[in-house]
């Protein structure tokens, strides 16, 4: 039984960096969490510390609709209701360019970082218009905002990203759905693991990008932010 004023949030891709961050995030600011990620028992490994009736885990991969299907099903079974989506999973595979000509790779890109999202806020509209206050915080990247470097699938699919959130917002708002993307540059993940033009210690950390999501689901409908563009280094763009 959830006490008045619980709301409950699905994060996807939660078994480590960003996703874990907000969970953990999330998870201590007294919201009940649904965690999706392709690895159950890393997922649960990870989030072994956090209480287990504010808690609940699902596999999901995020190129699978009946699994998107299932953890939608099994968060209302255990919870009730739906209050909040971070679509946090995704994909970078930066050996996408412009002249490939084979485009397995940029599908995959899109598979994930697309149609995941697409299919998750789908599923779980009815039950985020249903409760007067859904949030819906995507997950995008400041190469959803310019493109920098060769990697024009990847770009791509962030640029859609922030589409379909400017799309959430205008189909949900009369209902108080509100939807906000979050745009970061570097992040301190195993995904930029292998970068070397900013050092780890400079880039955005997982827990402050964790803050800025929970601003975005506690912002009040008549003062929600659209975009974050979050940054590491000094860039024209701002």
């Amino acid at each position: 039984m959830l006490a008045p004023g619980e709301r409950v949030i699905m994060v996807s891709g939660a078994n480590r960096g960003i996703g874990l961050a907000v969970a953990r995030r999330l998870g201590a600011s007294g919201f009940r969490i649904s965690l999706g990620a392709r690895d159950l028992d890393r997922l649960a490994s990870a989030t072994v510390d956090l209480p287990d009736w504010r808690i609940a885990r699902f596999a999901y991969d995020a190129t699978d609709l009946g699994s998107a299907e299932a953890w939608v099903a099994g968060t209302l079974e255990r919870f009730g209701r739906i209050d909040g989506l971070v679509n946090n999973a995704g994909i970078a595979k930066p050996d996408f360019t412009l002249e490939d000509a084979d485009e397995s790779v940029l599908d995959a890109m899109w598979l994930t970082n697309v149609k995941g999202p697409l299919r998750l806020t789908r599923l779980a509209l009815p039950h985020l218009i249903a409760c007067g206050h859904g949030r819906v915080v995507n997950v995008s990247s400041l190469s959803g905002k310019r493109v920098k470097n060769p990697n024009v699938g990847y770009a791509m699919t962030k640029h859609a990203v922030i589409a379909l959130t400017h799309a959430i917002r205008r189909h949900g708002w009369d209902h108080g759905l509100r939807a906000t993307a979050i745009c970061p540059s570097f992040v301190r993940t195993d995904m930029t693991a292998g970068v070397d033009k900013v050092a780890a210690t400079d880039m955005i950390q997982t827990e402050d990008l964790a803050q800025l999501v929970e601003t975005a689901l506690n912002l009040p409908d008549n003062a929600v932010v659209a975009e974050m563009l979050v940054n590491c280094r000094l860039e024209d763009l701002f």
